[in-house]
């Protein structure tokens, strides 16, 4: 293996002493050193019009906007944290991505879909997914002990920003999951990978969409974060309100902390989540 670069390796340790996620932290390591790549320079040599023409070239190459902003996102922590010019990420400027729609399913759909997983592990993570509304990270992310019964409530640890919180435990998914506990016997991870030491890959789930869609017959692109819009979206339409699936999806931007105390200890345990309202089959057959 080719040892790092000192530049690289600083740039690393800035990313860890952030505490940003493992996969940030490779998708800005990667752009970086694309960049460089297209100029055959090491990205300290280069600079603000080089960055424009890296842009430009980009561009041209029909890179979607989300990937584009990502590789901005990554140029302006180098050049403001690992090289200490503060002056610059401003003048990295951002494209303005087109605003869609995201793709929902309907309550018919999501049965659908989840029936036609056949692996009772990657079902059971999908099925917790929609049914708490998480992202692919936090869902592979889920211990055991973060099923907490006896209150209603599911742990999620280190979401999105490295922030903690607490979503509804189902009726509907704690029967499904005391049903996986008694034939998968998890003990640490929720939904461990090959290596019981460690979590199921995210690309496992990536994989059982993709292959589910195509067995349900649904004309949608799906992915975990489709499960999660379509959570957000049915309970916005069984008339919960939007503070309330705010704190569910971590998006924690209410007026005050004392109000999302509020939110989150006194209705979170008596929202009903969507899963609720569908019948799933709890065991994949054979």
């Amino acid at each position: 293996m080719a040892e790092l670069s000192p530049l690289r390796r600083r740039m690393i340790e800035d990313l860890t002493i952030r505490n940003l996620s493992p996969a940030t932290q490779r998708s800005y390591v990667h752009a970086v050193a694309k960049f460089s790549r297209y100029f055959g320079r090491s990205p300290d040599r280069l600079g603000l019009e080089d960055v424009r023409a890296f842009q430009v070239h980009l561009v041209s190459t029909g890179i979607s906007w989300p990937a584009l902003n990502q590789t901005v996102c990554a140029l302006r922590f180098f050049y403001g944290v690992t090289l200490g010019h503060a002056e610059i990420p401003e003048r990295i400027v951002y494209a303005r991505s087109p605003r869609t729609l995201p793709v929902v399913l309907s309550a018919d759909e999501v049965v659908a879909f989840l029936e036609a997983v056949p692996s009772l592990k990657s079902r059971t993570a999908l099925t917790t997914a929609y049914a708490a509304g998480l992202r692919a990270s936090e869902t592979v992310g889920l211990k055991v002990g973060d099923i907490d019964s006896g209150r209603g409530v599911i742990r999620v640890e280190h979401g999105k920003g490295g922030k903690d919180r607490t979503v509804m435990l189902s009726a509907q998914l704690l029967r499904i999951l005391r049903v996986y506990w008694r034939l998968a016997k998890p003990q640490g991870w929720l939904f461990p990978g090959r290596d019981a030491n460690r979590p199921i890959d995210v690309q496992v789930l990536y994989s059982a969409c993709r292959s589910a869609r195509a067995a349900a017959g649904i004309d949608k692109r799906v992915t975990v974060h489709t499960l999660r819009h379509s959570f957000a979206t049915h309970l916005l339409e069984n008339g919960t309100d939007i503070r309330i699936i705010q704190v569910l999806l971590g998006h924690n931007n209410l007026s005050s902390t004392a109000r999302y105390t509020k939110v989150s200890n006194g209705l979170i345990r008596r929202t009903t989540s969507p899963l609720d309202r569908l019948n799933i089959e709890v065991v994949p057959p054979g």
